[in-house]
């Protein structure tokens, strides 16, 4: 997971999370399932998450983006801004995921940009746009996460 170390943190994430020893590229990165889709966290905050995922390698039999490859990135970058919005003492548990697929695409590289559309005490919603290079919409998503209390030391196990 350390490839994710080139994702850029707004300075207030940095600070609310900086005491607790935490590699914040790692924790708030694809895991192992995104980067096994190569998934790349680039930008992370409460208020957008942009991520981006080849389709070469991440496509159904018919050579197109698969529809489960979409929705790994949608939940990933959802789930990391939902982790960023409940800070330390929260953890994200996402509980709903839904998925339109718009358009077929069968090369180059999709990028997602999660936006809350909810941001409250014990869940966020978030829509995550997902567009080809050509900046047509490949995907839209919407993801709810539980926000449930846990205490800090949970994040290094």
């Amino acid at each position: 997971m350390g490839e994710q170390s080139t994702t850029k943190f707004p300075q207030e994430i940095l600070a609310q999370w900086a005491g607790l020893g935490l590699d914040l590229p790692a924790l708030f990165s694809a895991g192992h399932l995104g980067e096994r889709m190569s998934v790349r966290v680039l930008e992370a905050a409460p208020e957008r998450v942009v991520g981006t995922m080849p389709i070469e390698g991440n496509t159904q039999p018919y050579g197109l983006l698969h529809g489960g490859a979409s929705a790994v990135l949608a939940e990933t970058l959802g789930s990391v801004g939902s982790m960023l919005h409940g800070g330390p003492t929260k953890l994200a548990v996402g509980v709903d995921l839904n998925c339109t697929h718009h358009r077929g695409a069968r090369s180059g590289l999709v990028t997602g940009i999660a936006t809350p559309v909810h941001r409250g005490r014990s869940t966020a919603t978030y829509e995550i746009a997902i567009t080809d290079e050509q900046d047509k919409r490949v995907c839209t998503a919407r993801l709810t996460c539980m926000l449930r209390e846990v205490d800090a030391e949970a994040y290094r196990s």
